[in-house]
């Protein structure tokens, strides 16, 4: 038996004459009862689009998640206690490389959960392994991360949005010393392309239920402005839609030495004068709290947090007990 992988065109071809057949987000989930939603989540929901939660089956139908009884996919992915015990691609996928490809990895995490606390990972997750400034507003200091927060969560919105949910792979955020890469399975759906995206102002939806629940509480907007908002927000950002994924990536405006560019041992990666202050003040008080190693040196608690990732990832610091009560250990024989 030979089998020959299908031409851009077909596939679109099939996608736009099986469009209805192929909406997972519409599909009953035969081994999921009213019992595995989460009242609180559904509550939580509700309240912010402005409905009133009366009982889990009332509050689902209003909201258009069930069919004969049974509930659709979308309820499942959004409100479950645990939607990973049905669909175990409800992950993100997150990691933090030291150079400009993945050969020095510096942290790996997965993340499971419903759709809107996974977003909130995402954006948690970048927010603390990118480079924040400061400005000052009035009387107050405020964060100012290298790349815009509103275009990148607007990317980690579009990810888990329009992934194709059929494939087992999770939506995937990588971070690397130059760039940010937020990654999902499914290529653009519906004969669209970014052309079109970008000019015309259009949008072809895989998960219309999914992306009906966004827009109620104002994650998306209708008119399929994403894409836009985002280049006016970080114009040098690139979209590929390639290899059965959709890229989005974002270049970092404050790149980092790795241990290639760098003379010296590998102590000296990153921020050097930033790293060799936190050693110092550790070996004055190995108790210190990363708020008050920020204090110390007049940075945010992020950058202090990347700082010790690095010094973690290359043996030269330990942590020993939680993060409470706990206490630092610095490898003397890996220093410089």
């Amino acid at each position: 038996m030979t089998t020959v992988a299908m031409s851009n065109d077909a596939t679109k071809f099939f996608e736009q004459k099986n469009r209805d057949k192929l909406r997972w987000d519409m599909d009953p989930c035969s081994q999921a009862g009213f019992d595995d939603i989460s009242g609180l989540k559904l509550k939580a929901f509700l309240k912010g689009c402005g409905l009133k939660h009366d009982n889990i089956p009332n509050a689902l139908e209003k909201l258009n998640l069930v069919k004969d009884g049974k509930l659709l996919n979308t309820a499942v992915l959004c409100f479950a206690k645990k939607p990973e015990k049905f669909f175990p691609n409800a992950r993100l996928r997150c990691a933090v490389f030291g150079a400009t490809d993945t050969t020095v990895t510096l942290d790996m995490k997965d993340f499971y959960g419903d759709v809107f606390t996974l977003i909130r990972q995402a954006d948690e997750y970048i927010l603390e392994h990118i480079n924040i400034g400061m400005r000052v507003e009035g009387l107050l200091r405020v964060d100012v991360p290298e790349i815009n927060r509103e275009a990148f969560r607007e990317a980690i919105i579009n990810a888990f949005c329009h992934r194709d949910y059929r494939e087992y792979d999770s939506v995937n955020i990588a971070i690397f010393k130059d760039r940010v890469e937020i990654r999902n399975p499914g290529r653009l759906y519906g004969g669209l392309t970014m052309t079109m995206i970008r000019e015309k102002m259009v949008s072809v939806r895989r998960n219309e239920l999914l992306a009906e629940l966004f827009h109620r509480v104002h994650f998306i907007e209708k008119w399929g402005r994403g894409v836009r908002m985002i280049l006016e927000r970080e114009p040098e950002t690139e979209f590929e839609d390639v290899g059965g994924l959709f890229i989005a990536t974002f270049k970092r405006k404050i790149v980092e030495s790795s241990p290639e560019d760098l003379p010296g041992p590998p102590a000296q990666i990153g921020s050097q004068k930033g790293s060799q202050k936190i050693i110092e003040l550790i070996k004055e008080n190995s108790r210190i709290t990363i708020k008050e190693l920020a204090e110390s040196q007049g940075i945010s608690d992020r950058a202090v947090k990347m700082n010790l990732a690095k010094l973690k990832a290359q043996g030269i610091l330990k942590r020993i007990g939680p993060d409470r009560g706990g206490h630092w250990e610095i490898e003397d024989n890996k220093l410089p």
